[in-house]
């Protein structure tokens, strides 16, 4: 019989379930940190986004850096991700700067980069992977780009070689895009079998195409952004049957929240994952060990 925990409710329930799972913290790989002005204006899209997608979007986490840092130590992070995206060329390469300062001015912070289809990426990937990025964030909607662009080859060839991660949002929701799907995505890793991607999402709701990406390739990941949340349920419902699948890929599933971009408490994601019942072993591989081996921690 499999036992579940269940999860926390509310943020400063965090710790005692952890401890309750016998876990060290969480290896959340989904979160933001991002310049200032551009997080603004994330944040005025998502003020608006009843015309966008059709409901409201409150922002649970609205506030300065030194806060959300502290918040995101509180609710257990071992390592901060500040996973970055560009919508336009020129933009890759100085929010690659950023990153690294960042990084290098926040202890706990994992070390982040992106990129864009440019001449140019091939080696300011490369750059960033010589100067320590630790893990890359794709945003193939946002960008409006498909990850097989050949601008982006040199690039992928070298994030292979270098087994760095690289999260990358390519599923159709919650909003789609020309070039979102599972068949772009494949493309890349039929050229890059060993590339270490983990599917932002669980690719919702293309979830059984891109859970058989993981199950084919042997470094892609699935992580839990928003999966199983009562707000995504509304739109991206996982499937019937579908938990059993994340039980088979139980080595393939991290734990992704979009803190501080969340409509909801951070402590609802966990309880939403433990609600899956698929068990506590379960759950301490996508909130601790799967994502831990992928980061080094």
């Amino acid at each position: 019989m499999t036992t579940t925990t269940p999860g926390p409710t509310a943020d400063q329930e965090i710790p005692a379930y952890l401890a309750r799972l016998g876990l060290r913290g969480l290896a959340d790989i989904h979160v933001h940190f991002l310049p200032p002005a551009m997080l603004e204006k994330v944040w005025t899209y998502f003020d608006n986004a009843e015309s966008t997608y059709g409901w409201p979007w409150p922002i649970a986490y609205r506030f300065g850096e030194d806060e959300r840092l502290r918040l995101a130590r509180s609710f257990g992070l071992a390592a901060i991700p500040a996973l970055s995206y560009p919508h336009k060329p020129g933009m890759a390469e100085w929010l690659n700067s950023w990153s690294a300062d960042f990084a290098r001015r926040v202890p706990d912070a994992i070390h982040c980069a992106t990129m864009y289809p440019e001449p140019e990426a091939g080696r300011y990937v490369g750059e960033a992977l010589d100067a320590g990025a630790r893990l890359f964030k794709v945003h193939v909607q946002v960008g409006r780009f498909g990850p097989d662009d050949p601008l982006l080859e040199p690039a992928w060839a070298r994030l292979e070689e270098a087994a760095v991660p690289v999260v990358i949002h390519a599923g159709s929701r919650p909003l789609p895009g020309e070039f979102t799907g599972p068949q772009r995505v494949e493309a890349v890793l039929r050229r890059h079998p060993r590339l270490a991607l983990v599917i932002a999402h669980l690719g919702m709701p293309e979830y059984w195409e891109f859970a058989d990406l993981a199950a084919k390739y042997p470094n892609v990941h699935l992580d839990t952004t928003m999966v199983a949340t009562d707000f995504t349920e509304r739109f991206a419902p996982l499937p019937e049957g579908f938990p059993a699948r994340l039980a088979q890929l139980s080595d393939r599933v991290v734990l992704g929240s979009d803190f501080p971009n969340i409509p909801y408490p951070y402590a609802h994601q966990l309880e939403a994952l433990a609600r899956l019942g698929l068990g506590d072993s379960w759950m301490r591989k996508v909130l601790w060990e799967n994502g831990a081996r992928l980061l080094g921690l």
